[in-house]
């Protein structure tokens, strides 16, 4: 099974025209007259903020595929990425899923366990939300629906048309389920070139193309075994390529506030990072998906009921900070 990125795909396009929509407009002149430059997170940090082109599509060689060690039926790739039915490949790895997790509800509530899988730790596109406490869930669902949480049209809409059942049946699953190691975090001076496949996921470029180049201040995230990954494998984890001397530079912010650059994450995310009462766990959890929030809490892109408690500890962070940090609590135990 390889992958290819090619054909058309109407779901790719939504997609990237209404992910991350989060703009800040730069004046610009051009030939006497004012012209709007508008930049986004997609253009300023493509590495985090990732986005399919257009037409991006997943290769179907049109036969049936289970990953290792599986005793479930196999699936072809459009089953494998029907939102309404997405694949259990490992059912007694997790407890029994409520109908909106496992299935949604047409038209206008995907299954979580899509994009979040069955065992919640989800993909670098998505969000990891396995131990996450269950009032939390819900809080951040609330605010998707009211907007106080912007970037993603496909969370925004779900969350307004889930209902409160739906929201607390779903929010409870996914607090029962062990949050687990799941990325594998490396400092590297190298990674792979990559492209952005359909889905928001990335990999790596092979064959024509294929090569590498200079990490910079970037993270690079990419799955352990891509076929896996786009079966949704439930077994087959991440790995986040960072800056070398990034883990030891976050670990210094996260550890000291780095003489007043942010707050000591253990005050709120307690001492072994793994959360504390409503608060997050952030230790383990995806790196670029923790760059984009900060990111979007000093950029005001979520200004919901816990926004005031992170905006002492983003106002003053640079990008370089927020992948040193990202970079470390990644690293850490979950």
């Amino acid at each position: 099974m390889k992958l290819r990125c090619l054909g058309c795909s109407a779901l790719a396009a939504f997609i990237a025209a209404a992910l991350w929509l989060v703009s800040a407009p730069i004046a610009a002149q051009q030939g006497g007259a004012a012209a709007a430059a508008v930049q986004t997170p997609q253009t300023l940090l493509p590495w985090a903020f990732q986005v399919a082109p257009p037409g991006a599509k997943r290769h179907d060689d049109g036969k049936p595929h289970t990953p290792p060690g599986s005793t479930q039926p196999g699936m072809m790739q459009p089953q494998i990425d029907d939102p309404y039915g997405p694949p259990d490949w490992f059912p007694s790895d997790h407890p029994p899923m409520p109908e909106v997790v496992a299935k949604g509800r047409r038209p206008a509530v995907r299954a979580c366990a899509q994009c979040h899988l069955p065992n919640g730790l989800g993909h670098p596109e998505s969000a990891n939300l396995a131990g996450l406490n269950a009032v939390y869930i819900v809080q951040q669902m609330q605010d998707f629906a009211n907007e106080a949480r912007k970037g993603s049209a496909i969370m925004t809409g779900m969350a307004a048309a889930a209902t409160p059942e739906e929201l607390k049946a779903s929010a409870e699953y996914f607090a029962s389920l062990k949050m687990q190691p799941w990325n594998k975090v490396v400092e590297v001076t190298t990674v792979p070139k990559t492209f952005v496949g359909a889905g928001n996921m990335r990999f790596a470029i092979e064959g024509a193309g294929a090569g590498t180049e200079p990490i910079g201040q970037r993270i690079i995230e990419l799955p352990e075994d891509p076929v896996q990954a786009e079966l949704r494998n439930s077994h087959s984890g991440f790995v986040a390529h960072v800056p070398p001397g990034s883990i030891k530079k976050g670990e210094g912010l996260v550890t000291t506030g780095g003489n007043g650059r942010t707050l000591r994450c253990s005050i709120c995310h307690g001492a072994d990072l793994k959360g504390l009462a409503g608060v997050p766990g952030i230790a383990g959890r995806s790196p670029i998906y923790l760059v984009r929030q900060l990111y979007s809490f000093k950029n005001g892109a979520r200004t919901g009921v816990w926004a005031p408690l992170m905006k002492g500890a983003v106002e003053k962070l640079t990008v370089e900070d927020m992948i040193a940090i990202a970079a470390y609590t990644g690293s850490r135990t979950p």
